[in-house]
């Protein structure tokens, strides 16, 4: 097992180099680059809030920079659409400032060094480095990642195991459409309904939205902290969660019947052992370990895929957010660096996936298969 681990660990470093080279070209093809989008809100054309162009020559966020000419003048040649009448001198600089003057390549390496020693640099447009603003984000995604999942196997595992008991039964199809209908449904648009519904929207205001904590937190007791966190938690999880119902109670339910027509099933009711006792000291025993052992990747997906929206939607200010707007804003640090830490996170559930399945099962042998 350890050869296997190493092997995976090594496996991360190419994996990793890819995937940001990949996301670094497409980034040099997006139109409207930070440098475009500084030209458009000094001359009016944009709605960008930023400080670091104070630093370029204008004392004030909007007032003619130094090197600025009359804007309906013709563009020189080679300049940004929408640079007319400025000073290619100072374009030249907005360039130099963010590191755009050297050719992509010589940027990715720098980058690549950089991240090695998880230097993300600064952000362009928030003045701060993008090793704090992760860090300052990354509770309110872990919270809703980690809550959401377990809502979801609290809820599948027993909906799971149920259905399968009842095999055919009213039950087991009632459930089924209920499910089905609840992946149907998309999390933004059942966020979107929480929201104007329970959040003071159009009918209730009994959920708070914008942070996972009051104002007058430090003032509450323990329990009265725990019991706001989870008031402010309630509405994102369960729009996290609802669509990940329906995989995980399939799961759960296809694995107890394929438990329970096993050879071992047969042998323990024919020596007269009550059927809960074989139903829950044997078959739920195995037939949950496909499904406890997948825990790590579920985690990693569900912060991967949904936090986005939601967070917008909730108004949180959380890791998916803080990317969302680095990728209009095209601050590139945040981009690369929130995607770094992303990746990076679903590499290492990945292989502690397979840690847990090892655990759980000695059986499953990975040393003996080809990575």
């Amino acid at each position: 097992m350890t050869a296997y681990i190493v092997r995976r660990l090594v496996l991360l470093i190419p994996t990793l180099f890819v995937i940001m080279l990949v996301n670094f070209v497409v980034l040099q093809f997006l139109p409207g680059g930070p440098v475009e989008q500084i030209i458009a809100e000094l001359t009016g054309e944009g709605t960008l809030i930023t400080e670091r162009v104070t630093r370029t020559g204008s004392s004030e966020l909007g007032a003619q920079p130094q090197g600025a000419q009359d804007i309906t003048g013709d563009a020189p040649r080679g300049t940004y659409r929408g640079a007319q009448g400025l000073d290619p001198a100072f374009i030249a600089e907005l360039e130099q400032q963010f590191g755009l003057d050297k050719p992509w390549y010589e940027r990715f390496w720098i980058m690549l060094s950089n991240y090695v020693v998880f230097d993300f640099g600064e952000s362009f447009f928030r003045d701060q480095p993008v090793v704090e603003l992760i860090i300052d984000k990354m509770p309110v995604s872990i919270s809703l990642g980690i809550w959401a999942t377990l809502l979801i196997y609290l809820v599948s595992i027993p909906l799971g195991v149920a259905k399968a008991v009842r095999d055919g039964t009213n039950f087991d199809l009632w459930t089924s459409g209920i499910v089905v209908i609840g992946t149907a449904i998309p999390g933004f648009l059942f966020a979107v309904f929480l929201l104007v519904v329970f959040a003071g929207g159009i009918y209730l205001d009994w959920f708070p939205l914008g942070s996972l904590t009051s104002e007058n937190w430090e003032q509450l007791s323990v329990f009265e902290k725990v019991l706001d966190y989870l008031w402010h938690l309630s509405l994102p999880i369960i729009a996290f969660a609802i669509g990940g119902f329906a995989g995980l109670t399939m799961l759960t339910k296809n694995s107890f019947l394929d438990q329970i027509n096993q050879q071992y099933v047969v042998t323990a009711r024919a020596k007269g052992l009550p059927e809960r006792r074989v139903l829950y000291g044997h078959v739920f025993r195995n037939a949950m370990l496909i499904v406890i052992a997948g825990f790590p990747a579920a985690l990693a997906g569900m912060l991967f895929t949904g936090s986005v929206l939601i967070e917008v939607i909730f108004s949180l200010d959380g890791l998916g957010r803080l990317g969302f707007e680095a990728v209009f804003n095209r601050d590139y640090p945040i981009v690369l660096g929130t995607l770094f830490f992303f990746t990076l996170f679903g590499l290492l559930m990945g292989l502690i996936t397979d840690l847990t399945y090892t655990l759980i099962d000695p059986r499953i042998d990975f040393e003996t298969r080809e990575t």
